[in-house]
């Protein structure tokens, strides 16, 4: 099974859900990897000791630029392996809108070779609709979408459903969407209303597990850490506990 987590803004959780979904699988005996197309690299800096020794040619810059294999690294998490990003793929827009090929599927067709090794592959995909987003819909059995609280933010899933329609309708007919998981919730009333508006018109396609806002989850990242090994009883632990039990029903 091959899940998008997807966002089009910045500063969603889409990162701290890839890493949460992909560690707490792991550390329930699952083979999993994760694919990190995000240019910023969070996943890879988070997961990899040495990623700063790593270059464009030992990431997932070269399977989407130049066809290449997927370069798959073991991270500090037991049964979790990442391909790891690189800071150019923030270009590769220019290469794949000019490319001649299926330029779509670049990703799907080197994972193909290898996905049967896994239980679950994740794609932590960059936060905004482009061809990199469109590669990681492709090679995708399943979307999540990420949610914040915030007017913008809320307004910016009309674009990205109308992705992942274009989506189905040229490239991947039997894409679904897994649902809509609201993060960074709190006490606040913008929050509260955000949450309201986002079940009043997604209905059942939103998750009932809420993330909320939880500092343990950066400061699990500063220390290159998953939630779970950082925190296993912090708030965001238990709450991404209940996703995957809900998502998995494991």
């Amino acid at each position: 099974m091959t899940i998008a987590i997807a966002s089009q803004k910045g500063g969603t959780g889409k990162t701290s859900t890839s890493i949460s979904l992909a560690a707490g699988l792991a550390r329930k005996g699952k083979r999993v990897l994760l694919l990190d197309l995000d240019s910023q690299a969070n996943s890879s800096k988070v997961l990899l000791t040495n990623y700063v020794d790593i270059g464009k040619e030992e990431t997932i810059y070269e399977t989407i630029i130049n066809c290449n294999t997927l370069n798959i690294r073991p991270t500090t998490v037991q049964n979790l392996d990442i391909v790891p990003s690189h800071i150019l793929l923030a270009d590769t827009d220019v290469e794949l809108t000019t490319a001649i090929d299926h330029r779509e599927a670049r990703l799907k067709n080197e994972l193909e070779k290898v996905k049967a090794d896994y239980d679950y592959v994740f794609i932590d995909c960059p936060p905004a609709l482009s061809w990199l987003t469109v590669n990681a819909f492709t090679a995708s059995d399943g979307i999540i979408v990420v949610v914040s609280p915030g007017y913008f933010e809320l307004d910016s899933l009309v674009q990205i459903n109308r992705t992942l329609q274009k989506v189905q309708r040229f490239f991947k007919p039997d894409l679904k969407l897994r649902g809509y998981l609201y993060t960074m919730s709190d006490s606040t009333r913008n929050s509260g209303i955000s949450l309201q508006i986002l079940r009043q018109t997604y209905t059942d396609k939103v998750f009932n597990t809420v993330i909320p806002r939880n500092t343990d989850l950066r400061d699990a990242h500063m220390n290159q850490k998953d939630i779970f090994s950082y925190s296993p009883t912090s708030n965001a632990a238990q709450a991404y506990t209940r996703l995957i039990e809900e998502l998995f029903k494991i």
